[in-house]
């Protein structure tokens, strides 16, 4: 017959384990009932830890296998709720206001298989050609199931110039294919710019940190400086997200007033509203186009989402990853943290995108075909020019028409079909405005 003897480690760290979890109980809003169910089952894990310390083949490590309970407790929620070792909590503070060195990806479980959101632009996952919604089978060839999200980033991140394999299968494959990558430093800029043609802007941004307003007010600004903007494509595609008050505020930069976003949770406390406020530095509401795609998620979604309820903009790309759910980080005494899910979010029209995502007003999926034509064949395209004895043009027949975009800027266009369709949109709702303003005047173009 088995004893439940327990040794001194084991009492103290059993006394703590119900220290935490008996406070946690009475801050609690919960019935009497629920309480001895839970007192009940708290006895029945310290019965089974005993017998473990007791009998189990090797000598077990109670810090560890408590760790291990809490993971496990966190998980059976849902996979964006964790427990963040000191170590894990101090490189989450990094991704927000520093940068660190790994690969570049967002990852989370998606039905139990740890699963890419997206790359992080210019990182070596990106380069090498990682997508959104890749699922990560093994990191050196230690398969991933069962890890939780901070395991495998500890896997996947070194020192600067270390290797690191994944494999990974995408959905149309039929086996596993090995990325081998070269780990770097990540860096903290979110937010890039260039100018399309005089008035029109494209504006980046990879994911939020805790300076992304500040940058995106500094770029929209340098945009500016040749000539007021016309109209501006703001490209959330594979931006996994990042801190709720700045998708907030980025998204109060494009509109006047109204809902932005507001949470819903159990605590009334997390039952917040955030609302658009014209100021002095808020921008000028020119034609508006959003890109986005399978890797934009949570706050890339609630920027987009604000745009689309509010009619500002046309949302353009494929349906966002759809996490519409908020994360409270809790720090605890001894340099952990918990990572916890307190809330839902919805747009101002009061749609929950929790695993549904933005729908674009117009949807163009990526294509490889280089300049994004959809025609398979290689048959050319018949033209007047093309017709044997056509007639020659009278006026200027030596002249070349002045290039509408930059070289540059043209070859970015030609190998991205959803940003030539962004273009294209954009130019439109900016030919369409100027109709509005000055009816029956000619427009130049």
């Amino acid at each position: 017959m088995l004893t439940s003897r327990i040794d001194t480690r084991c009492l103290l760290s059993l006394v703590l384990f119900f220290i935490l979890f008996s406070t946690a109980l009475a801050r609690a809003e919960i019935s009497e009932k629920q309480q001895q169910e839970t007192y009940q089952q708290l006895e029945s894990f310290a019965a089974i830890l005993s017998i473990l310390q007791e009998h189990y083949v090797e000598e077990i490590d109670t810090k560890a296998v408590i760790e291990g309970a809490i993971n496990g407790l966190l998980l059976s929620l849902d996979p964006h709720s964790s427990y963040l070792k000191p170590e894990h909590y101090r490189e989450f503070q990094e991704e927000t206001s520093g940068a660190f060195t790994g690969i570049g990806i967002e990852i989370t479980l998606k039905d139990g298989v740890l699963t890419v959101i997206a790359p992080i632009e210019d990182t070596p996952a990106a380069k090498a050609g990682i997508k959104a919604n890749d699922r990560i089978i093994k990191i050196n060839d230690e398969f991933t199931k069962g890890k939780s999200p901070f395991d495998a980033v500890k896997l996947l991140r070194g020192p600067k110039g270390s290797e690191v394999t994944i494999s990974i299968f995408r959905e149309g494959w039929q086996e596993l294919k090995e990325f081998t990558l070269v780990r770097d430093i990540i860096p903290l800029q979110s937010v890039r710019s260039y100018v399309i043609r005089p008035g029109l802007g494209y504006l980046r941004i990879t994911n939020f940190q805790r300076n992304t307003t500040k940058e995106a007010r500094e770029h929209l600004a340098r945009l500016r400086q040749a000539e007021p903007l016309q109209g501006l494509i703001l490209d959330l595609r594979n931006n996994p997200g990042g801190l709720l008050d700045q998708a907030v505020n980025v998204a109060d930069l494009f509109l006047a007033e109204g809902l932005i976003v507001y949470t819903r949770g159990r605590n009334q406390d997390l039952n917040l509203t955030y609302e658009a406020h014209r100021d002095e530095k808020t921008e000028s509401f020119y034609p508006l186009v959003v890109l986005v795609n399978e890797g934009s998620a949570s706050a890339a979604e609630i920027v987009a989402g604000a745009v689309q309820d509010h009619h500002r903009g046309v949302i353009v790309g494929t349906k966002t990853f759809g996490k519409g759910s908020v994360q409270t980080i809790i720090p605890l005494a001894d340099g952990a943290g918990l990572r916890m899910t307190t809330a839902r979010y919805y747009t101002p029209n009061g749609r929950s995108i929790q695993a549904t995502g933005i729908i674009p007003d117009i949807v163009v999926e990526a294509s490889n075909g280089g300049n994004g034509s959809t025609e398979s064949g290689s048959d050319e395209v018949m033209r007047e020019e093309n017709l044997e004895n056509h007639f020659f043009n009278q006026g200027e027949a030596e002249a070349t028409p002045t290039p509408e975009v930059a070289a540059e800027i043209q070859e970015r266009l030609d190998q991205d079909n959803q940003l030539q369709a962004a273009y294209n949109i954009l130019k439109s709702l900016v030919l369409f405005a100027s109709f509005e303003e000055e009816p029956g005047k000619p427009v130049s173009r």
